[in-house]
């Protein structure tokens, strides 16, 4: 085969891999979301549990990156610990690894099993749950089916003139060979696909050994690179999970790699060519984990230094800081640049209201007087850009524009009017049954506590859908942002019928905590109807939104 072709063949094998990862992930996401933070939390107890929780995550999600963003969101908003959030973050990467062992074994008859059954349940079966489901099946056939391609792509790479000399390169070179895994890494953005196609490359005989260890180990500080930079413009709270994790990270791969060059390590006894490379990978993870769990806390404060927090401006009140204004009034005479600049502005004024309402089920389920202060403050800072946005806003309807750039002002008005509506819901809503609960140290039963957590997920995940609405204008996006509203009625009409069921059983949490339970699923619906509005003039200009919910008018 033409050189040219098998490039071509191991391009659409490795892209196919990295496809079928993003789909187990966003399956999981989607199927599950609630679970997994539900998980998380509980997680973060102590750095044991912080460890075995990361693993767990992990491997549903099959990427320790997920779960270091998952812990970044949770160190932005205080919720997490910063030796919790490094033990988490350890696990991950061990939970990463054990993935990799699983999908090194030889299961090619469960490739169209995965496939039918997957593609069954997300075609044919209603229900998102069963859908997202069917969709994590078949991303697990499609990298079974990827590994397969890449074997065969591979295979007359073997008989070529060139590929000896470069592999005795990289085996004699291992600087290089472990730059060329951390790049590599980094470059696709996934740890599981890099090892993966090492592992490959090794089980085909393309990759020695002695090459195969600096690749995995340059592939594992790869990994820990791409949270770090997926990171760079989070909080300083935030930032400094993924730099602990780094640091660790590469402090064991040199130590490692400085091993295996100078005393020789018999990795061969591990296995046989991929075999020995996918074992190496678990086994320097076990080991990182547990070397490095008892300096969580010297890390912690190693990162604190290194990551210093924001010298705080004057007037600057809000617990992430005042960050400039996307408010740009040098192009105020421009009415196309100033609507994409109060666009932008309402995007931060988004991720703002998105970090008081995603600590919010923590807070009312276990959070502290002092945690409820903490998120309460950023709602002066929602309710500031919101001002800021309206005031630009009127300053630019008052040159001369066309009717639709004055339909789109209007449009952004309004959802800088709901976005600080949602703002309160949170502040004067949520966080306020948050500080009753937690004066008269209340609980929820276990099952209206799932029932919030649920709904809690659901109304977060609408938002990240707001979001992408207001940035695309996606016609589609918007319908399903519309449709959620009806879902989260139900979910809103369940758990109400549920709560009065546990009253008249008697059930004593649940009297304790009924106006609490009650008026929280009522301000979760109202938050969530607020965010779809955003949705309404994309779909009233397409004709999709009726002018009525009354079946005749008249």
């Amino acid at each position: 085969m033409h050189f040219s072709l098998i490039l071509l063949h191991l391009a659409g094998a490795t892209l196919l891999l990295l496809y079928a990862v993003h789909m187990v992930r966003t399956g999981m996401e989607r199927a599950h979301a609630s679970a997994l933070r539900r998980l998380l939390g509980n997680a973060k107890g102590s750095e044991i549990r912080a460890v075995l929780g990361g693993t767990v995550v992990a491997v549903a999600l099959q990427s320790s990156t997920a779960v270091a963003m998952l812990a970044c969101g949770f160190a932005a908003s205080g919720m997490l610990a910063l030796p919790v959030g490094l033990a988490l973050l350890l696990g991950a990467d061990l939970g990463s690894a054990l993935v990799v062992r699983v999908l090194s074994f030889d299961l090619g008859w469960l490739i169209p099993v995965c496939l039918l059954t997957g593609g069954i349940m997300h075609l044919k079966l209603s229900g998102q749950t069963m859908r997202e489901t069917g969709r994590m099946i078949l991303g697990a056939g499609f990298m079974l089916l990827s590994l397969r391609l890449i074997g065969e792509a591979t295979g007359p790479l073997r008989d070529s003139a060139m590929l000896p000399a470069l592999s005795g390169y990289l085996a004699s070179d291992y600087v290089t060979a472990f730059l060329l895994g951390l790049a590599f890494t980094w470059l696709i953005h996934s740890s599981v696909a890099s090892v993966l196609m090492i592992a490959a490359f090794a089980a085909q005989g393309l990759v020695p050994l002695e090459a195969g260890v600096p690749l995995v180990l340059g592939a594992n500080v790869g990994s820990g690179l791409i949270a770090f930079w997926l990171s760079r413009g989070m909080p300083a709270q935030a930032r400094r999970i993924p730099v602990g994790n780094l640091i660790f990270r590469l402090a064991g791969a040199v130590v490692a790699l400085a091993a295996s060059e100078a005393l020789g390590l018999p990795v061969e006894k591990l296995g046989g060519g991929g075999t020995a490379l996918v074992n190496l990978h678990v086994v320097f993870n076990a080991c990182l984990a547990i070397v490095s769990l008892p300096f969580a806390g010297a890390m912690a404060r190693l990162t604190s230094h290194l990551v210093p927090d924001p010298v705080a401006r004057e007037g600057d009140n809000g617990l992430l800081g005042r960050r400039a204004s996307a408010l740009d009034r040098t192009v105020i005479d421009n009415p196309k640049l100033a609507l994409t600049s109060a666009t932008r502005e309402l995007l931060r004024m988004g991720e703002l209201v998105e970090s008081m309402f995603h600590p919010a089920m923590h807070l009312l389920v276990a959070g502290t007087k002092q945690e409820i202060a903490r998120i309460r403050k950023i709602d002066e800072d929602v309710n500031s850009t919101h001002t800021e946005i309206k005031l630009y806003i009127a300053e630019l309807n008052r040159g001369g524009l066309s009717a639709q750039d004055i339909r789109r002002g209007m449009e952004l008005t309004n959802v800088a009017i709901n976005l600080e509506h949602a703002g309160d819901i949170v502040a004067k809503g949520l966080l306020a049954l948050a500080a009753e609960r937690a004066e008269k140290r209340l609980e929820f039963s276990s099952a209206g506590r799932e029932e919030l957590e649920g709904l809690h997920s659901r109304v977060a995940e609408n938002l990240q859908l707001a979001l992408n609405v207001l940035v695309s204008n996606d016609l589609s996006t918007a319908r399903q942002l519309a449709a959620e509203k009806e879902r989260v009625r139900d979910m809103e009409r369940h758990s109400h019928e549920q709560h009065l069921m546990r009253l008249q059983s008697g059930l004593a949490q649940s009297i304790e905590t009924s106006d609490i339970h009650l008026e929280a699923v009522r301000a979760l619906k109202e938050f969530n109807s607020l965010l779809v509005t955003v949705a309404y003039p994309l779909l009233t200009e397409s004709g999709d939104l009726l002018t009525s919910r009354l079946t005749r008018l008249g």
